[in-house]
């Protein structure tokens, strides 16, 4: 196998016998396969799109299926095989509808005529796939590289793409940024500068596909405010929902009510408990339980009740809790129990609740201890008055984006340490499960405001780029000149569409650990830093020195 797409690679350059995730070689495989027979059907899309055909049922499948190749998002080889026969199924109906159209057939290249045999071996037809992506870049590593870049980031835009189609926010340019990326994989006359502009178009189109996301969220849940959110649990039978899905989080919890079942969030559901709306409705949305997803095994496993997960991240589950969790959506491991898609779009999680109130649950209250989340773009530029005030006082000198993905890997304590040694004349915004290195610390305010502010998911860096483009507007200068350094953890595809859209937007002086991405290339490592400085962490020290002198 070979698989570069995530920060756990083995020794930081790559899985070549097994995932560092837990996917196997053929599981890897049917993954590139789908994205191979997903990259015929995107011209084809492209020329329905030109043609005036409708594609919106083809659109959202796409999205899904480039979603499900996410690290730690689907390890079930069976739910591939279902993905690459649709994909098929729905280019060639396609390819008919314009050839009826026009009246005659068309000269469609050879990956858009490409058919897998479902006879013999999808893994080993993945595998040939693969090798022949990269061989059409020859001995270029550093036009792989973006090529890689792009690939990567366009899943995570899917990913938000799909999160946003679930509420009804969808542009087509979305769609036509997803598909004209996927073709352009095919070029063979496209020069380095061709790619990285390729890679800021990703960013560009997560951007708005961000910005659809959040309109989502805050139309139909109210924009977040400041909200203590239990860290306790109460007694009582329970679920837990981890994952990122607030949609479907809310209809575990209208399909919960009057049961007596107590909800919980876990992992990047936390900011969930902001949105006013969804407390106001769902009194038995109780509080959190657990941290970052890489902690599962051991939250899950304690958990006395059943766990739906709505998205990434999957760890391969363990047999002490297999059995009382649930996964929907594009998430899938072979065995696990799956809850499929009513006609109306929404699972029946009757399967879950039986499961929690066959379980003993919480037996006892614990004592009360809470954090505070609900500090997007609307709660802080809010008080915009008082943060410009304390910055033109001197009393806060400096602001610090410190977020992105959790991971296993001990070097990430770099970010508990940099928090917890930021000076106290300086405010610490943090979004996505990152957070959970430090987001229980006690850090006080500065002028009654806090100085530790959970701005929300990973989705929510739309939110921070908002509260960075206001402070500069007040300030009257470019975002680059507010004393706001930018350090981010990275781990899997959605953190690199995130990463593109602030390069796309001219962010510079980024800083990103806990390793730089395997697949990205020296001279392209080299072109970004000269331009963007992007920089690699060092020490917590060191980078608090840097970004205070």
């Amino acid at each position: 196998m070979f698989c570069e797409q995530c920060e756990q690679t083995a020794s930081g350059q790559g899985c070549h016998q097994w995932g560092a995730c837990g996917k196997s070689p053929e599981v890897n495989a049917v993954h590139d396969l789908l994205i191979y027979c997903l990259r015929g059907l995107a011209p084809v899309a492209l020329r329905a799109k030109e043609l005036g055909f409708s594609t919106h049922e083809i659109d959202l499948f796409a999205c899904e299926a480039i979603f499900a190749t996410m690290t730690n998002v689907n390890f079930d080889g069976k739910r591939f095989t279902d993905y690459i026969r649709r994909a098929i199924a729905e280019r060639e109906n396609l390819k008919a509808q314009i050839e009826s159209k026009l009246g005659s057939p068309q000269n469609w290249s050879t990956l858009s005529c490409y058919e897998p045999d479902f006879n013999e071996s999808l893994a080993v037809q993945g595998q040939d796939c693969s090798l022949e992506f990269i061989g059409q870049s020859g001995t270029n590593v550093d036009i792989f590289s973006l090529k890689l870049t792009v690939v990567y980031g366009i899943k995570g835009v899917a990913s938000y793409a799909f999160h946003a189609g679930e509420m009804g926010q969808e542009d087509d340019r979305v769609y036509q940024g997803i598909y004209e990326a996927l073709a352009a994989l095919d070029c063979q006359d496209l020069t380095l500068d061709d790619w990285v502009n390729l890679a800021l178009k990703v960013g560009e189109i997560n951007l708005r596909t961000m910005e659809l996301l959040d309109a989502g969220h805050t139309g139909t849940y109210g924009h977040p405010v400041p909200t203590p959110v239990p860290l306790n649990v109460k007694a009582g039978k329970a679920i837990l929902v981890s994952g990122h899905d607030i949609p479907q989080l809310e209809a575990i919890l209208k399909q919960t009510a009057g049961t007596g079942i107590t909800v919980y969030t876990h992992g990047e559901l936390l900011p969930a408990h902001g949105y006013p709306r969804l407390k106001q409705t769902y009194p038995h949305l109780w509080g959190h339980y657990g941290t970052a997803w890489q902690n599962q095994t051991k939250d899950f496993a304690k958990f006395p009740g059943a766990i739906v997960i709505t998205t990434n991240c999957l760890m391969p589950p363990h047999d002490n809790y297999q059995d009382k969790l649930f996964s929907i959506g594009p998430v899938g491991y072979p065995g696990l129990n799956y809850i499929p898609d009513e006609a109306d779009g929404v699972p029946d999680f009757t399967p879950a609740i039986r499961k929690a109130l066959e379980l003993p649950g919480f037996t006892a209250d614990e004592t009360p201890r809470q954090v505070t989340t609900g500090f997007a773009r609307n709660a802080v530029l809010g008080v915009a008055d008082r943060v410009i005030a304390a910055v033109k006082a001197g009393k806060i000198r400096h602001f610090f984006l410190v977020g992105g993905c959790d991971g296993a890997k001990p070097d990430r304590n770099y970010y508990t340490e940099l928090v917890e040694k930021v000076p106290d004349d300086c405010v610490v915004l943090t979004l996505a499960c990152g957070k959970f290195r430090f987001f229980d610390k006690e850090l006080g305010d500065i002028e009654g405001i806090p100085r530790l502010l959970d701005v929300g998911q990973c989705n929510d860096a739309y939110s921070a780029i908002q509260i960075a483009i206001a402070l500069a507007n007040a300030f009257e200068v470019d975002v680059n000149e507010l004393p706001l350094s930018m350090i981010l953890s990275w781990y899997e595809q959605k953190a690199v569409a995130v990463l593109l859209t602030l390069l796309y937007l001219g962010i510079r002086d980024i800083r990103l650990g806990p390793t730089l991405p395997a697949f990205i290339s020296a001279n392209v490592l080299k072109l970004l830093s000269e331009k963007y400085n992007l920089q690699p962490i060092t020490t917590p020290d060191e980078d608090l020195a840097a970004c205070l002198a």
